[in-house]
């Protein structure tokens, strides 16, 4: 078996699994946000009065933080009067963060498990080694009462990456480079699992970033045998007593992908699909509004130094906006140790706190017709990001930065 069908058998206490069959499957650590849990408890009350194990559940405020609404506020305190009655201890309301980058840095996710969020993007939690997915409030409903849930066994796509990534060349632009292959449906109800050299030196932001986007080809998750780098970080979280699965060699797969990134350059998702994926040199100059720096995929302390690095000593252009959101509190907290904060507002961006932000379109940062924004984010759909008339291009920190500061799409090697 690989590791997704090793994670699925020990899970449903099956010996093996095979691709198809319908599991039922113990859950290690369930996932909502204020955006989220009201529709979840709403359906909880139907059915059950207490939640199977309130110290497997977590609950974090980034979506709309601080409320920017009256329907805000209400899911906000609905949710926060759940949490008390059900002694839900997890709950992270004051800022703390994305909600993926939160359940990291706390030390909550263990290689092996099962973890389900109700966000679609908790397949983030692949980059450790467990199989992380997400699901509607329905089943996430389901799994507060009892603390079980089905899949269907994936077929996995294998992918294997090698060579080393150029200077500015980066994580985001790998697997943009990879949902440009496979399509933003090709790998519907997949498992991506993510091999090769670049793979085993990727350190563990950039492995997030990989895992985080699998979603966007269609895939069910995305995960990757944890290497060194991913265990030490584990380590420093005091994180112990789980099991690193890994994929016999024998393994089976219904795809297999080979891709080598020596020469790669910057990658650009232009609107309005992430699979609609070029390189930067067919894309640059385009005239941009707004810029964005952060998000669950790439609002991380590594991608705040790249940026900085660029725009330390250097102005934003006067007709752009750049908005820069860090991915958590303690992010935030480092990049102001390191000077990092004060660099962006020098360069005349706008900081906001930790939170999903623009990304979502629907706190902070919206654009408005006809303006366009490149984005650190991971999606470009039509209004994503505010009027439906409106574009997003998707690139890594580094291109944000630079085209910030020119005023157009531009490459950061330049």
């Amino acid at each position: 078996m690989n590791i997704t069908e090793k994670i699925l058998a020990r899970a449903s206490g099956s010996e093996e699994v095979h691709p198809g069959e319908i599991v039922e499957s113990r859950v290690d650590l369930a996932m909502s946000h204020d955006g989220t849990s009201p529709p979840t408890i709403n359906t909880f009350r139907k059915i059950a009065k207490k939640v199977w194990n309130p110290d497997k559940i977590v609950i974090v405020f980034d979506h709309n933080l601080p409320a920017n609404n009256i329907g805000s506020a209400e899911f906000q305190k609905i949710t926060r009067k759940f949490a008390i009655e059900q002694e839900i201890k997890k709950i992270y309301t004051h800022g703390e963060g994305i909600c993926h980058q939160v359940l990291t840095e706390k030390g909550l996710i263990k290689p092996g498990e099962v973890v389900v969020g109700a966000d679609s993007h908790t397949c983030t939690y692949g980059a450790f080694g467990a199989f992380a997915t997400g699901m509607g409030a329905t089943d996430m409903a389901m799994v507060y009462a009892t603390g079980k849930t089905w899949f269907m066994v994936p077929e996995s796509f294998k992918i294997t990456v090698n060579g080393t990534l150029e200077n500015y060349v980066t994580a985001k632009d790998l697997i943009l480079n990879i949902i440009g292959e496979i399509g933003s449906f090709g790998a519907a109800y997949r498992a991506l699992e993510f091999k090769g050299q670049t793979i085993e030196n990727m350190d563990v932001s950039g492995r997030l970033t990989m895992c985080n986007m699998a979603v966007e080809s269609g895939a069910k998750n995305g995960i990757m045998e944890p290497n060194t780098a991913t265990l030490n970080y584990l380590k420093n979280r005091g994180v112990s007593s789980f099991e690193v699965f890994r994929s016999d060699e024998d393994s089976e797969y219904e795809r297999e992908y080979y891709f080598e990134v020596d020469e790669l350059e910057p990658q650009i998702a232009c609107p309005h699909n992430v699979d609609n994926v070029h390189p930067i040199s067919q894309v640059k100059c385009t005239s941009i509004d707004q810029a964005f720096i952060g998000s669950c995929t790439n609002g991380r302390l590594e991608d705040l130094q790249m940026a900085a690095k660029i725009l330390n000593g250097k102005k934003v252009d006067d007709n752009v906006r750049l908005i820069v959101v860090p991915a958590s509190k303690q992010i935030y907290l480092d990049a102001l140790h390191q000077g990092i904060i004060e660099t962006f507002i020098n360069a005349g961006a706008i900081l906001c706190n930790p939170g999903c932000g623009p990304c979502l379109g629907a706190h902070m940062g919206v654009i408005g017709r006809d303006e366009v924004c490149i984005s650190t984010t991971n999606r470009n759909f039509v209004g994503r990001m505010g009027d439906p008339h409106s574009e997003v291009y998707l690139a890594n920190p580094a291109v944000v930065a630079s085209s910030a500061i020119a005023g157009e799409i531009m490459d950061p090697r330049d």
